[in-house]
C-alpha cells in the first residue's frame, strides 16, 4: 500500500465498485466511495462533480457508467483524466470493457495521461444472470440475445474485484492490462443450462436476430439506449471475445472461479428461486 491517503472508489454502488470498497474496508485499508449518492457526488454527465469527488485522492478505481463503450466515452476520459491529474491523483484503476473499440481508446488516454494506469477489461460478468440486466429474463425462464452459439468466457465479478484491490494496493501492477475472463468459454445456451441443473428453475436460451432484439428493447429503454445496445451486442457478439485471457492469474496467481460454483453459490441465496 502506497497512498496516505483514502482510496477513491468511482462508481461505488455498482456490481464491480461495490465489491471493491467491500474488499479494501474489510482490510481495513481506509476508502471513500463516489457516486451520485455520495458526498461529495460524483457524476459523469456533470464535470463540476469531479474536481471536489477528487480532491485529496491519490489512488483511484474508475468505473465509467452507463458504459464505457458508449459514444463520447473516450472525450469524458480524457477530460476526467486532466482533471485528477489537477487534483493530485497518482494511480487509477480503471474497468474496461473487452472487445470494445471505445473502451479500448479511452484505455490509451487513461495509459497516457500521466497518471500510473492499471487496466481491468473484462466482458461479460457473471452476475449479469442474478443482480442485473438479465435477472428478469432468467426468472421468466428465457434469455434471448443476439449472441448466436458464440462461446464467451463469462467471469466472475468476485474476481474483478479482487484483482482491482490488488492493482489498487500494490503499485508493482501499473502498467498492465489485465484480461480477465472466467476459466473456460461457455455459450449462453450452456449458460442457461447450467442454471437450470443448479437452480431447478427450467431456464432456456433463444438466439434472435439483431433487429429482433432492438425491437424488444425499444418500448423500456427508448431509442437511444434501444441503439446503443444492439450496436454492442453486434460488436462484441461477433467471436472476437471467443478466447481466454490470463488476467485474474496473473494479478492473483490463482485460478479464476468458475461458472458452475458461481451457479451453485446463486442458486444457494434463493436469487432464482422469485417469481417472473
Amino acid at each position: 500500500m502506497t497512498s496516505t491517503t483514502p482510496i477513491l472508489v468511482i462508481g461505488a454502488t455498482g456490481k464491480i465498485g461495490s465489491r471493491v470498497i467491500a474488499r479494501l474496508e474489510q482490510q481495513n485499508i481506509p476508502a471513500r466511495g463516489a457516486s451520485r449518492r455520495s458526498n461529495p457526488a460524483f457524476d459523469w454527465e456533470n464535470p463540476s462533480t469531479w474536481a471536489p469527488a477528487l480532491a485529496g485522492a491519490e489512488v483511484a478505481f474508475v468505473a465509467f457508467v452507463p458504459d464505457i463503450a458508449v459514444p463520447g466515452a473516450p472525450e469524458t476520459i480524457s477530460a476526467f483524466a486532466a482533471e485528477a491529474l489537477a487534483a493530485g491523483v497518482k494511480r487509477v484503476v480503471m474497468l474496461s470493457g473487452r472487445g470494445e473499440a471505445n473502451a479500448q481508446r479511452s484505455e490509451q488516454i487513461m495509459a497516457g495521461s500521466g497518471l500510473g494506469t492499471t487496466i481491468v477489461r473484462a466482458s461479460w460478468f457473471n452476475q449479469n444472470f442474478s443482480e442485473g440486466i438479465l435477472l428478469p429474463a432468467v426468472l421468466s425462464g428465457l434469455v434471448a440475445l443476439p449472441a448466436g452459439q458464440h462461446g464467451e468466457p463469462f467471469v466472475d465479478a468476485d474476481d474483478i474485484a479482487d484483482v482491482a484491490v490488488a492493482a489498487l494496493t500494490d503499485i508493482s501492477h501499473v502498467g498492465e492490462i489485465y484480461e480477465v475472463t472466467g476459466p473456460r468459454l461457455l455459450t449462453f445456451a450452456e449458460a442457461a443450462a447450467a442454471i437450470s441443473a443448479a437452480s431447478g428453475h427450467e431456464v432456456a436460451y433463444a438466439p434472435i436476430s439483431l433487429e429482433e432484439f432492438h425491437a424488444a428493447l425499444l418500448p423500456d429503454v427508448g431509442p437511444d439506449i434501444a441503439e446503443f445496445l444492439t450496436r454492442l451486442c453486434e460488436e462484441v457478439f461477433d467471436g472476437r471475445n471467443e478466447k481466454l485471457g490470463d488476467g485474474v492469474q496473473r494479478a492473483l496467481g490463482r485460478q479464476p472461479r468458475d461458472f458452475a460454483h458461481y451457479c451453485a453459490d446463486t442458486a444457494a441465496t434463493g436469487a432464482w428461486s422469485q417469481k417472473a
